[in-house]
């Protein structure tokens, strides 16, 4: 972080000289007038040269960026508004790119995208300024995913590995404990050099506040970031939110540091571009989504990759599923996208299951390549055997075990005896250690 000197000019110091200058006819920017308005999508006539993610400003009412371009109209979308906007108000557009601001103090805090902290309502000084939508990493930049990334979980580290520089989906239901893996994810960082980002897409001020003192308690706030958006930010806003997070994790990979970054949650935020979308009138296409949902998310989460300088960015989407149902319009996009996906269970959780990891579901296509010859070992040997469990544990739960076969017998016992010993509540990791010998009174293990 050193090295960092240059401090950015802030946006509103920006829109005062614009419009000093405009009140003085001495500029060269474009001027249009509105409309039509939508939901927060204002239809502006008359602005020549712009381009697509240009700042734009309505008078001084609002704020936003060029979303669309169309023959003889363009489309903004707001991303802050102080009064209400009618039809023929002027709009100027400012001759540069659409940014947003972070302050390298923002560590430890709950931030928004333009540099305020949410918690005490404060703007941060020395702002340093990011582009929204940045160049993705080439190919020829990328170097091999092969150093693990440890999230203190024994039934992930063991059976379904993550790397840093991999991007793995946790997907469940409501209430089945996806942001508490997360978090559990962000306090086994603790000394080891990982800058986290939390990324909060729609959730509420209480919730986020709950986290943030969470990860206090913990001693995980000091380096965590949680940048927040909140169901009454304007859509666009909570939009550019999740690519703003990841403008900022690049930066940092630059600097050959390792970047953890939480997107809670995709849903949530797929949901937003199609209200974006319905109001822009573009045409829906399955579910009401618009055509181009896939890449949406495609182009945010290819920015996950392990940097040949040293640096990398592991990537955790969240999606919220209904009814267990892993095979939405979303779900299967993201599932697409990602190197794999741990996939938790209503059903495990409401039976007491901590994590409530469906281990038949989930999946690592890294798998051992990011693993330790010992971590490999014992993990093929017990996911073995746990799956052979799970297979036959509805069928014979209920069954007195003196009437089974030996064998049946023994393999129901085993498979029992390991998922205790997966059962793990939150903030209590284990060292790769502690999970080897976790399963050391497992017979044919060694």
């Amino acid at each position: 972080m050193k090295g960092m000197c240059s401090v950015s000019v802030m946006w509103d110091e920006i829109a005062t000289d614009v419009m000093k200058n405009i009140n003085e006819e001495d500029n060269v920017f474009s001027v249009g007038r509105v409309i039509n308005i939508s939901n927060n999508v204002v239809e502006v006539a008359g602005l020549k040269d712009v381009a697509f993610f240009e700042a734009v400003s309505v008078v001084n009412k609002a704020r936003g960026y060029v979303s669309a371009i169309f023959d003889n109209t363009v489309n903004i979308s707001l991303v802050e508004q102080n009064e209400k906007i009618t039809v023929g108000d002027k709009v100027y557009t400012l001759n540069k790119n659409f940014k947003v601001s972070f302050s390298m103090d923002s560590l430890g805090k709950v931030v928004d995208v333009f540099g305020n902290d949410l918690i005490t309502g404060k703007r941060f000084e020395n702002l340093l300024e990011f582009d929204v939508e940045t160049e993705p990493i080439e190919i020829i930049e990328r170097s091999e995913v092969k150093r693990e990334f440890l999230t203190g979980i024994t039934g992930i580290d063991l059976f379904y590995p993550i790397g840093k520089g991999q991007r793995q989906l946790v997907i469940g239901d409501k209430k089945t404990g996806k942001t508490q893996v997360c978090l559990d994810m962000i306090n086994n960082q603790k000394d080891k050099k990982v800058l986290c980002l939390y990324v909060a897409i729609g959730k509420t001020k209480k919730e986020v506040k709950e986290i943030y003192y969470d990860l206090i308690k913990q001693g995980a706030s000091s380096y965590t970031m949680i940048i927040a958006s909140f169901p009454d930010d304007l859509p666009a806003k909570s939009y550019v939110t999740p690519y703003a997070a990841t403008s900022l994790a690049k930066f940092f990979m630059k600097q050959g540091l390792d970047v953890l970054v939480i997107f809670d949650d995709l849903k949530r935020h797929a949901d937003v571009y199609r209200q974006m979308s319905l109001s822009a009138k573009k045409i829906p296409g399955r579910d009401a989504y618009p055509s181009d949902i896939f890449y949406t998310h495609a182009r945010l989460l290819e920015n996950g990759c392990q940097h040949k300088d040293g640096g990398s960015i592991t990537m955790i989407p969240v999606v919220e599923t209904k009814s267990g149902d892993i095979t939405d319009y979303i779900s299967t996009n993201i599932i697409s996208i990602c190197d794999g996906q741990l996939v938790l269970s209503l059903k495990k959780f409401n039976k007491g299951e901590r994590p409530a990891i469906d281990y038949g579901l989930s999946v690592s296509r890294l798998g051992g390549a990011v693993q330790s010859r010992d971590m490999k070992k014992v993990g093929i040997k017990i996911r073995q055997d746990l799956l052979s469990y799970l297979e036959i544990r509805d069928i014979y739960e209920l069954v007195n075990l003196d009437d089974l076969g030996e064998n049946m017998k023994n393999r129901m016992i085993e498979g029992q005896k390991i998922l205790t010993k997966l059962n793990q509540y939150k903030y209590s990791p284990l060292t790769k250690e502690q999970m080897v010998n976790l399963f050391d009174d497992i017979k044919e293990v060694k």
